[in-house]
């Protein structure tokens, strides 16, 4: 049997899913198949594109729920004992690109793969730039290697997300 890859998250990142989980089959499943059953009660089904939309919102509902319901069943919350000083998932770092001095200085919180969300600035740790500055610390500097090239960063600031520097 294939091994499945854990989902390495923070506790907040796997206490979201689990209420959007509990949300999806406690309030969102119920409402659709109210919908469905209303839906039924018109009559032609042929024709009735409420129970078609509705058979549809269901569809998409349940999908959500077994993928949540895979991701929890891997999921592995990220060690947040002793804080070492080193970067890890949970934490907020702020980097500054070593070689452009016109670059502004960039703030990002690490988290794992199903929490990314990079317009609010939550990066992957398995991201070039999460993957370079994992286990360091604030004054270091790291490589980042992408596609567009290789980029050195100091590591200006690093604390535990929510915790202040």
């Amino acid at each position: 049997m294939e091994e499945q890859k854990r989902n390495l998250m923070t506790e907040e990142g796997k206490k979201k899913l689990e209420d959007e989980l509990q949300d999806l089959k406690l309030v969102q499943r119920p409402a659709i198949a109210k919908k469905i059953g209303e839906a039924r009660e018109q009559g032609d089904l042929s024709e009735n594109a409420e129970y078609d939309a509705a058979k549809d919102e269901q569809g998409k509902i349940e999908d959500r729920i077994t993928e949540i319901e895979e991701i929890l069943k891997y999921a592995v919350v990220a060690d947040t004992g002793e804080d070492t000083g080193k970067i890890n998932i949970g934490y907020t770092v702020t980097i500054l690109e070593e070689d452009d001095p016109d670059e502004e200085a960039e703030t990002y919180d690490i988290v794992g793969s199903n929490e990314v969300d990079v317009l609010n600035g939550r990066i992957s740790n398995e991201s070039p730039v999460g993957a370079a500055v994992i286990g360091h610390e604030p004054g270091d500097s790291v490589t980042v290697e992408t596609e567009a090239g290789s980029f050195t960063y100091k590591i200006l600031d690093a604390h535990r997300t929510g915790e202040n520097a």
